[in-house]
């Protein structure tokens, strides 16, 4: 799943929450919150469930509400999070004043949140992970002036539009990830899994410097299988908990800079910090299964993303390009054969490849590289995200300047993408 970044209440949520955000958009504008005086928790490194006696009021020092009546112009949103949830139907996308989530296809704005203090201040949410489409979310507060403290996921109930609980660090939070059986929490050097349903800690993990935060998990319907940096550059750690195996890939020579997982957890593709190779593993045993190139000279890959059935890898980079690329599994790898076996018949283009392929063991790698079918290209500078469409040879691109591609390609010609849709999601009048 691929990401940018820039209390009191009933009984803990069920691990199975509702699938569907419930609140419509006239329900929403028409609930606001009185301010309450901030509580202590405890140590930073507490854990927060709910408080048994509920109160009617939110924990924090601001209302939960649409932006004051006055005739002065509002503030200008700032972007600071974009990512897709799970399926990616749906988007979650952290401002400097609260959270909005929009649907995919088609596209719309389901709901928002602002967090407005006094003089319009406040309210930045540098995370927001979705659940699916359920009603609790996670969230981490950032920018520069934060709603939460950084060091602090807060668990969002929108069906109350106010948090539930919170776990509580020592440092900054980096990352969440969310699947409805566990919450996994990304530091700088650690990672914690929690059982969702008590926020028990279940699982600690080291790693190696982990700015961006990376991490992976499945989220498939079987056993949770979570992937992350290892302890050494390049390396990766894979966890496999229905085994309790843990297998360790050397992915590359330089520092991994972005990755990705298939649903089921099964295969893993990797970028490192030069960004010119995507390599695809097999998770079970390490094994590579594939490399493609995405170019010559470095670039910063800032997203990788697995079709639903793994026949397509798409990349999207600091170049400006989103480029998709055909997949070739070998078959006799562990949980490789359903995702071929369930996948339309192979009419797909053939990979391009370099005229003087004969070559190979002769001529450098790069005149025998596996190349992208199918090519996007969008303005340089901006950071983008990309995921699989829910329709048929479609992509969908988010942007951290606002935003929304959804394309076509043509998996028998290739070549350049057809653009189906643009909006500016910050700006919904814009759309075109």
């Amino acid at each position: 799943m691929a990401t940018l970044s820039a209390y009191s209440s009933p009984p803990w949520p069920n691990p199975n929450p509702d699938p569907d955000l419930l609140a419509t958009q006239d329900e929403l504008e028409s609930q606001t919150q009185s301010p309450s005086e901030p509580q202590s928790y405890g140590s930073q490194s507490s854990i927060m469930p709910p408080n048994p006696n509920p109160s009617p009021i939110s924990n924090y020092n601001t209302s939960v509400s649409s932006p004051p009546q006055s005739t002065a112009q509002p503030p200008p949103i700032s972007l600071l999070h974009v990512s897709f949830n799970q399926d990616s139907g749906c988007f979650a996308a952290g401002t400097d004043h609260g959270f909005r989530i929009y649907n995919c296809d088609p596209f719309r704005e389901i709901f928002r949140r602002d967090f407005y203090g006094s003089g319009n201040s406040g309210g930045g949410i540098a995370a927001v992970e979705m659940l699916f489409r359920c009603n609790v979310l996670a969230l981490v507060g950032g920018g520069p002036d934060p709603q939460y403290p950084p060091n602090k996921v807060m668990i969002w109930d929108d069906h109350q539009s106010r948090c539930i609980g919170e776990l509580s660090f020592r440092s900054e939070v980096r990352a969440v990830k969310l699947r409805r059986d566990r919450i996994i929490v990304v530091l700088e050097q650690k990672i914690f899994v929690y059982n969702f349903a008590d926020l028990k800690l279940l699982h600690q993990i080291e790693t190696i410097a982990n700015p961006k935060g990376l991490c992976a998990v499945s989220h498939g319907a079987g056993s949770l299988v979570l992937v992350c940096p290892g302890l050494q550059k390049g390396q990766i750690r894979a966890e496999h908990y229905a085994s309790k195996r843990t297998k360790f890939i050397m992915a590359h020579d330089s520092r991994t800079a972005c990755f990705a997982l298939t649903q089921d957890g099964q295969l893993l593709a990797t970028a490192s910090t030069k960004g010119t190779l995507v390599r695809i593993f097999n998770t079970v045993d390490g094994t590579l299964l594939q490399e493609v190139r995405r170019g010559a000279d470095r670039a910063e890959i800032y997203s990788l993303a697995f079709s639903s059935t793994a026949q397509w890898l798409a990349v999207s980079s600091d170049k400006g390009t989103v480029h998709v690329f055909s997949l070739k599994i070998n078959p006799g790898s562990p949980g490789i054969e359903r995702s071929q076996s369930i996948s339309e018949p192979n009419h797909a283009v053939t990979t391009p490849a370099s005229s003087l392929s004969f070559f190979k063991g002769v001529l450098p790698k790069y005149f025998s590289s596996e190349w992208s079918v199918a090519q996007f290209r969008l303005i340089e500078g901006s950071q983008y995200i990309v995921a699989f469409g829910h329709q048929k040879n479609t992509v969908v691109i988010l942007g951290l300047d606002g935003s929304f591609y959804r394309c076509q390609f043509d998996p028998v010609i290739g070549g350049e993408m057809t653009q189906l849709e643009y909006h500016n999601f910050l700006k919904p009048e814009a759309a075109f």
